[in-house]
């Protein structure tokens, strides 16, 4: 649950506060997929291509990390 706190009824910091919340917790990005049905070979292609992504990704921090 993402909660913010309004100060001094500064209602415009607030609701910044609670849209960088909402993108790193990725409630944005979980909106946009639920917009449309995504058929099962679709999802499981999708769920596939960022397996390998977050693999890659890893692999050159390790590799960054070691000094390669």
């Amino acid at each position: 649950m993402v909660t913010v706190s309004v100060r001094d009824n500064n209602v415009d910091q607030a609701l910044r506060v609670l849209k960088k919340k909402m993108q790193r917790e990725g409630i944005f990005r979980e909106m946009k997929m639920r917009r449309d049905f995504e058929k099962p070979s679709e999802k499981k292609k999708r769920e596939k291509a960022e397996s390998v992504r977050r693999s890659r990704k890893m692999d050159r921090k390790r590799k960054e990390r070691d000094g390669f």
